[in-house]
Formats: C-alpha cells, sequence, structure tokens
C-alpha cells in the first residue's frame, strides 16, 4: 500500500496528506476548489518549514514530503489508482454519503475506503457502497501532524483483514492505533463532547466567565488547553454537529446542545476559523495584545 488519496484540503486534510507523505507514500490531495489545494498545501509547508527550523526533519525531508503530494480537483482522477482512500471533507452527512457512493462507482475493487468522520455512522457510510467489507474509519485528531491517536472504528461489516491493514498502516504512520466499535461519537467525541457542552452550559448560567472555566479546567484538572478554547480550536459549527449526531443517535437529553452553542453558531461566531468564538482571534485584538505587552 503506496499510493492514497485524501479528499479535503481543509485542516484535517491536510493534515492526514501531510503525514502520509511525510512517511514517503504518494498523496493524491483532492478538493473541488484549487484555492483550498493551494491553501492546504501552502500550510503543509509552513509546517514543514516550522520542522525544518526545530531541526525536527532536514529541507531534504521537506522537498520530499511535498514532491510526495499531488493536487486534484477531479475525484475521478485523484483515486484513480489508488491503495486507499481518506475521505475528510466536511462533517455533513449527506454529503459523506455521496462522496462514498461516487468511491464506490469509480475505484479499483480493491481500495480500502475510510472517513476521518467525528462522529457518523462508519455502516451507515458503508451501507451505500457494494464494499461494506472495505469501509473503515480512520479518525485523526487534530492537529494531526503532532497527535498520535487513531480511532480505527470498525462498521457492522468491515472484515478483520481490512481493520488489520488500517491497524498496520497507521502504526507505520507513527501513531497508535485504538480500534472502537461504531457508535454515535464512537470514543473521543462521545466522552470529550458532553464535557465541552457542559463547560457551555456552565458559562450560560453565569457560573464563571469563559477563562476562569478553562483555568479551573487546565490547572485543576491537568488538561493542556480548556474546553472553552478547544471548542474555538475543533470550531463551534463541528461541536454542535457532533453533539447532534449523539443526540439523534442515542435520543438521550445528556447529548442536547446548549442553546449558547446554537445560537454562536447561528451568528458565525465558530472559533478560530471565523476569528471569534469564546475568545476573540481577530486582527485588532492581536494587535491589541501586542500593544499590551510593550506597555509592559
Amino acid at each position: 500500500m503506496k499510493n492514497i488519496a485524501v479528499i479535503g484540503a481543509g485542516t484535517m486534510g491536510n493534515g492526514i496528506a501531510h503525514v502520509f507523505a511525510q512517511n514517503n507514500y504518494k498523496v493524491n490531495l483532492i478538493d473541488i476548489a484549487q484555492a483550498s489545494l493551494d491553501k492546504g498545501l501552502a500550510t503543509i509547508t509552513k509546517n514543514l518549514d516550522r520542522m525544518v527550523a526545530k531541526e525536527k526533519i532536514s529541507e531534504a525531508d521537506k522537498n520530499n514530503t511535498l514532491a510526495n503530494i499531488t493536487l486534484h480537483t477531479v475525484l475521478a482522477d485523484g483515486v484513480n489508482g489508488v491503495d486507499l482512500v481518506v475521505e475528510a471533507a466536511t462533517e455533513n452527512v449527506d454529503l459523506k454519503l455521496k462522496i462514498f457512493k461516487d468511491l464506490d462507482a469509480i475505484c479499483d475493487a480493491k481500495t480500502i475506503l475510510a472517513t476521518n468522520t467525528s462522529s457518523i455512522s462508519i455502516t451507515q457510510i458503508a451501507a451505500v457502497t457494494n464494499r461494506p467489507e472495505q469501509v473503515i474509519g480512520m479518525h485523526f485528531m487534530n492537529p494531526v501532524p503532532i497527535m498520535k491517536l487513531v480511532e480505527i472504528i470498525r462498521g457492522y461489516n468491515t472484515s478483520n483483514e481490512v481493520t488489520a491493514t488500517i491497524m498496520e498502516l497507521s502504526t507505520k504512520l507513527g501513531k497508535t492505533p485504538t480500534e472502537v466499535n461504531d457508535y454515535p461519537g464512537f470514543v473521543a467525541n462521545r466522552i470529550l463532547m458532553p464535557m465541552i457542552n457542559e463547560a457551555i452550559e456552565t458559562l450560560y448560567n453565569g457560573v464563571a466567565g469563559v477563562e476562569e472555566i478553562d483555568t479551573v479546567m487546565k490547572l485543576g484538572m491537568a488538561h493542556p488547553m480548556g474546553p472553552l478554547q478547544l471548542a474555538d480550536f475543533i470550531g463551534l459549527d463541528v461541536c454542535l454537529s457532533i453533539l447532534n449526531v449523539m443526540y439523534d443517535g442515542f435520543k438521550n437529553p445528556k447529548y442536547a446542545p446548549c442553546p449558547l452553542l446554537v445560537n454562536m453558531v447561528m451568528a458565525k461566531k465558530l472559533g478560530i476559523k471565523s476569528g471569534e468564538g469564546f475568545y476573540d482571534y481577530s486582527e485588532s485584538r492581536k494587535a491589541e495584545k501586542v500593544a499590551s505587552q510593550f506597555a509592559k
């Protein structure tokens, strides 16, 4: 297995492409928009430059990694002849079902189809294909080049052979694969998202402010990042989508999204990606921080 296709050049997609390419796999990075591909490749280059500066890799390693990546805007061209497709498109069930139905029709019979979904049923995705035994979840963590965990999610029909292949492949990437079963949210988000949602409820109910809530969890629970800051980092729209998947899947009110989260998403306050969420990431705010540092 040496030829990989990654669908989606966003945060997760370009990170997955980076990791495969750095480990000397040939990667076709696919997105419908050339601008997204250019931005994704620029992100990969920037991250590689940072690694060179820290002497974690050489300039030759960086150049080799970039040479392993080819950009495509046409799905059929990008998945032609590959051994594995990793879908990392937007966390939208209808979009993912369409992508996998298309992949099943155009990919080689031997090609394994994986999804980076963080919550959507692998069994449901596999059901739109004629190869459900070859469909599996590969849930990478963000930022992909740094985080070691990959949740490997077996659908109801995923074969033992495919599971073993993907577990071994993840290990070759320097990751720690952990096999879990196919239930809404899997393990990572089934535990993480209710915590984030409860932090938002705590803010919504006026128990404490944003920084106070995050400080308690960082200093009191040894979390590297507070839950509200983490929600901004993930994207509030993504958090809402995952909670809705779990709420629909389990029909349990404990997964119901906090009204504050719903309102913030409707208001396009999505976190880092929009420049504002629970924290302000705008350029004016950055300038204020720099000015205050010089004032000190």
